[in-house]
C-alpha cells in the first residue's frame, strides 16, 4: 500500500483494507462523519503533495462538508506550529504546502438546462467552495457551463428551452417546428461538446484523483443505475431516485423531472488506471447501495462496480454506512466484549427474516448454519431454545407496550418539521388524544419554509387577491375580524377551513386559507390596514413567478412560507379537536436555508425550548431520533437542542421522571431490535392519516420534495413503511399470532409504528453517542 494515510487509518482501526472474497475493492471505516471528512482531506493532501500538477475531480452537495472545511483550515493555518505538528503526526510533510493553483480541475457533472450563475448549479458550488477556498486556478479547470454550449448567437438557455426541459428524441427524429430545429442543432452541438470534453480529460492523462459520493440508486457522478460501464461524457436523462434526491436543490420534483444531466462517463473516470478514486458515504441510509457497490460483481445495475478495475479505488465509510458489509460486521462481532440485548435480538430476528420462518419455528440446526447465531450461543453458554423463547417474549412485550394508553399525562410533542409527528407516530398520538385526561402541546422547532414551493405560495397569494374582492370577505375586514387584538379569531380561521373540509366545500376551505394568509401578510409587513397590502401582493406574485426554483429566498419570503407551514400544522391538530393555541412555533435560528447549516446555540436555540418545557411541565417528551448522518441534518440538530434543554430543565425543576419517546419517520426507520414499543395501526387509522395529511398539509399534497423511496405524498410512504413493519413482525411471530389474538386492536393491525421509549438518562446517553458520531470536533 502506497498511501501512508490509508495505512495509518487501517492500523488505528485494526482493519484490513479488503476482506476477500466478499469485498471487491478497498474499504476504510471511520468512527464518525467528521472523521470521514478528515481522512478524505488528509488523503487528498497526500495525493497533491505527490502529484503537484495532477488532475482532480471533486464532488458537490452536503457529503463533502467536513472535507472542504478541513482542507481549507489546513491550507489557511499551514505555517502554524499546531498545524505543522498535526501534519507530522499524520505522516504529511509540513515543509511541502500544496500549491493548489497548479492542479487541473474537472467538473464531473451538472444539471441541464440550468444557468451557471444560479446558486443551485454545480458550477456555482465549485467556484464558491473549491476555486475560492482551495485557491485553485480557474484557468486550469474544465467546467460545464450550459449557457455556453451550442447556443446560437443571441440565444440564451431559456429561449432555446423555454419550458426548461430537453426533448432527447430530437437526436433521432426530424424537428416539427422552427423551435425544434434550433433545439436539435443545440442538442447535437451538446453531444459534440461532450465528446470533446471527454477527449480533453484524456489529453490530460485522465483523472488522477476522483472524489465522489454515491446516490440513492448507486449513481456515481450522474451515471445512474443501468449505465454502461464503458459510457462516456454525455447529456443523459436521470431516474426518479436521482430526481427526488435533487428536488430540494432544484426547488421541487416538478423541476427535477424536467432536468437532464451532463456527466462524465464511467469510462472517463476509470480511463487512468492509476486513478485514486474515493467514494465517501456516511450514514445507515446509504448502507445497502454501499454494500452492493463493494460486494457485487461488475454489473450495470451497480455503477460503482466499474471502479473495481482500479487498484487505487476505495470506499471511505462511517460505521453506519458499513452496516451491510457482512464479513466486517462478523469480525467486529467476534472481537466485541459484552453482547447487548439489542444485538442478541438483532441476530435472532435477522435469522427469522432471512429464513422466512417464525422465531418459534427456528431450529438449533438453523442456528448452527448462521455464523452470528452460532457464535452467540457459543459465547453465551445458553441453549438455543431458551434464546429463541426469550426473543419471542420480548417481541410480544413490545407489542403489548404499544397497545397501552397513558392517562392523566402531559405530552410535549416536538418536531423539526411540521409533518414529522404525523409521519412518525400519528396513530399513537391520536390514541392518546381520545382521553380528555391527557394534555397535549405540539412544538415545531423550525419554520420549515424550504418545503413550500414558489408555485404553491403563488396560488395562496392569488387566492387572497380574489377574496379581497369578495363582499362577505370585505365585511369581515370592516367588522374588525382581522384586528390583531382579537386573538380569538385566529382559531376561527382554522375552524372555518375544517368546516369546509367536512362539508366538502372548496370555497369555504379557500376562504379559511385566505383569512389566515391575510393575517400572515399583515404580520410580516407590519401592516394593520389590509388594503395597503395590495401592492405588496402584486410584488409577491411577480417574485413567485420570476424567481428561479431552488434559490435561497429573501428573509421576508422565508417568514411567509414558514407561517404557511405553521398554519397547516394548526389545521392538522384542529382536525382532531386540539386547540390551535396548543400548537407552538419556535422558529429556531440555526435553520436558515443554507447548504451547510449552523450549529444550535444556547441563547438563540436552547433557551426557547427550556421556556417551552417550563410552561408545558411534560411527563412525556417526543423527539425525532434519526441515526448518524441519516435523514435531514435538521433532525439531528433539533434532537441535540431538545437534549440540552431537557438537561437544564431537569436541573432547575428536579424532574427526572420524564419519559422520552424517540420516533423516526419516512427518512429512516427503526430495525426491530432498535425499537422497544410497537404500536398497532388499523386500516381505519391509515384512512384517517391519509385524509388528515392531504387536507391539512396542502402544500405537500403534490409531494414536491419526496423521498427517493416513494413517488407520492409522504403519507403514502408512511403507510408503506408501517405495513412493511407489520410484515416483519408477522414473519417473526407467525401470522396466527395476529389472526388468533384476543385483542381486536392487535387482530385488526395491518401496520405498526416503531418507537424507542427512554428515560432521561438513556436519552442523554443516546444523544451524546450520536453527537460524537456526527459532530466530533477535529482538533488540528
Amino acid at each position: 500500500m502506497k498511501s501512508k494515510i490509508e495505512k495509518n487509518a487501517l492500523q488505528q482501526a485494526g482493519q484490513k483494507l479488503r476482506i476477500e472474497p466478499e469485498e471487491k475493492m478497498g474499504v476504510i471505516v471511520v468512527d464518525n462523519f467528521p472523521r470521514l471528512g478528515l481522512l478524505t482531506a488528509l488523503r487528498f493532501i497526500e495525493w497533491v503533495q505527490q502529484n503537484p500538477e495532477g488532475v482532480i475531480s471533486l464532488p458537490t452537495g452536503k457529503t463533502p462538508e467536513h472535507f472542504i472545511k478541513i482542507v481549507t483550515q489546513l491550507l489557511e493555518t499551514w505555517q502554524s506550529s499546531d498545524t505543522r505538528a498535526f501534519l507530522e503526526q499524520n505522516h504529511l510533510d509540513p515543509a511541502s504546502r500544496p500549491d493548489m493553483s497548479k492542479l487541473h480541475f474537472i467538473q464531473m457533472d451538472e444539471f441541464y438546462p440550468i444557468d451557471p450563475g444560479y446558486q443551485n448549479s454545480f458550477y456555482y458550488y465549485i467556484h464558491k467552495y473549491y476555486m475560492k477556498l482551495f485557491g485553485l486556478d480557474p484557468q486550469k479547470g474544465l467546467f460545464i457551463d450550459g449557457s455556453k454550449i451550442g447556443l446560437p448567437k443571441g440565444y440564451a438557455l431559456e429561449t432555446v428551452w423555454p419550458e426548461g426541459s430537453v426533448d432527447l428524441s430530437l437526436r433521432y427524429r426530424h424537428p416539427a417546428s422552427k423551435q425544434e430545429t434550433i433545439q436539435k442543432d443545440v442538442l447535437l452541438a451538446m453531444d459534440q461538446w461532450c465528446f470533446e470534453y471527454g477527449e480533453q480529460i484524456r489529453s490530460l492523462g485522465g483523472i488522477g484523483f476522483f472524489l465522489g459520493g454515491i446516490g440513492p440508486d448507486g449513481h456515481i457522478a450522474f451515471n445512474i443505475a443501468g449505465s454502461d460501464h464503458h459510457c462516456t461524457t454525455r447529456l443523459t436523462p436521470t431516474n426518479y431516485e436521482t430526481q427526488a434526491a435533487a428536488a430540494t436543490d432544484l426547488g421541487g420534483i416538478e423541476v427535477a423531472r424536467q432536468r437532464h444531466a451532463i456527466t462524465i462517463g464511467l469510462s472517463t473516470i476509470t480511463s487512468n488506471p492509476d486513478c485514486t478514486a474515493i467514494i465517501m458515504a456516511a450514514g445507515e441510509a446509504k448502507a445497502q447501495v454501499v454494500a452492493d457497490a463493494i460486494c457485487q460483481l461488475p454489473h450495470i445495475r451497480y455503477p460503482a462496480t466499474a471502479l473495481h478495475k482500479l487498484p487505487n479505488a476505495r470506499f471511505f465509510l462511517t460505521q453506519g454506512a458499513s452496516k451491510f458489509l457482512k464479513e466486517r460486521q462478523f469480525q467486529c462481532f467476534q472481537q466485541s466484549g459484552d453482547i447487548s440485548g439489542e444485538i442478541k435480538e438483532k441476530i435472532i430476528t435477522s435469522l427469522s427474516l432471512a429464513l422466512k420462518k417464525s422465531i418459534q419455528s427456528l431450529s438449533a440446526r438453523d442456528c448452527e448454519h448462521d455464523r452470528f447465531c452460532h457464535e452467540l450461543i457459543k459465547r453465551q453458554e445458553i441453549t438455543f431454545k431458551n434464546f429463541r423463547d426469550q426473543a419471542h417474549k420480548y417481541l410480544v412485550q413490545k407489542i403489548e407496550n404499544g397497545s397501552q394508553v397513558r392517562l392523566n399525562t402531559r405530552f410535549l410533542h416536538t418536531a423539526p418539521h411540521h409533518d414529522d409527528i404525523m409521519l412518525g407516530y400519528f396513530p399513537y398520538a391520536v390514541r392518546h388524544m381520545r382521553d380528555a385526561s391527557n394534555q397535549h402541546t405540539f412544538a415545531y422547532l423550525t419554520s420549515g419554509f424550504t418545503a413550500v414551493t414558489n408555485s404553491y405560495a403563488l396560488s395562496i397569494t392569488e387566492n387572497l387577491q380574489r377574496f379581497l374582492k369578495n363582499p362577505e370577505f370585505k365585511e369581515l375586514i370592516h367588522g374588525g375580524y382581522f384586528n390583531p387584538a382579537r386573538e380569538e379569531t385566529l382559531d376561527d380561521d382554522v375552524w372555518r377551513y375544517l368546516d369546509g373540509v367536512a362539508a366538502d366545500r372548496p370555497f369555504m376551505k379557500r376562504e379559511g386559507e385566505a383569512r389566515r394568509f391575510l393575517r400572515i401578510l399583515m404580520t410580516v409587513f407590519n401592516e394593520e390596514d389590509s388594503y395597503n397590502l395590495e401592492d405588496r401582493m402584486i410584488k409577491l406574485i411577480t417574485y413567485f413567478k420570476t424567481q428561479y426554483a431552488g434559490k435561497k429566498d429573501q428573509d421576508h419570503i422565508q417568514k411567509i412560507k414558514g407561517m404557511i407551514r405553521e398554519w397547516e400544522a394548526e389545521c392538522l391538530w384542529g382536525y382532531l379537536g386540539i386547540d390551535p393555541k396548543a400548537v407552538k412555533h419556535l422558529r429556531l435560528g440555526f435553520y436558515q436555508g443554507e447548504l451547510f447549516t449552523e450549529e444550535p446555540t444556547l441563547h438563540r436555540d436552547v433557551n426557547p425550548v427550556v421556556s417551552l418545557l417550563q410552561n408545558a411541565h411534560p411527563d412525556v417528551v417526543t423527539v425525532a431520533l434519526d441515526p448518524e448522518a441519516s435523514g435531514p441534518d435538521t433532525h439531528y440538530k433539533v434532537m441535540q437542542t431538545v437534549a440540552s434543554a431537557l438537561q437544564q430543565y431537569e436541573e432547575s425543576s428536579g424532574r427526572s421522571d420524564i419519559e422520552i419517546w424517540g420516533y423516526r419517520n419516512v427518512w429512516y426507520h427503526f430495525d426491530l431490535h432498535e425499537a422497544n414499543c410497537y404500536v398497532p395501526v388499523s386500516m381505519n387509522m391509515f384512512a384517517v392519516m391519509q385524509s388528515a395529511f392531504i387536507n391539512a398539509f396542502v402544500s405537500q399534497k403534490d409531494a414536491s420534495f419526496p423521498s427517493y423511496a416513494f413517488d407520492g405524498p409522504f403519507s403514502g410512504l408512511a403507510q408503506k413503511i408501517q405495513v412493511e413493519q407489520y410484515e416483519l413482525l408477522k414473519t417473526c411471530l407467525g401470522p396466527q399470532f395476529f389472526n388468533d389474538h384476543k385483542s381486536p386492536l392487535i387482530r385488526g393491525a395491518r401496520g405498526f409504528v416503531f418507537l424507542k421509549k427512554m428515560s432521561l438518562k438513556e436519552f442523554y446517553t443516546h444523544s451524546r453517542n450520536i453527537r460524537e458520531l456526527t459532530e466530533s470536533k477535529i482538533v488540528l
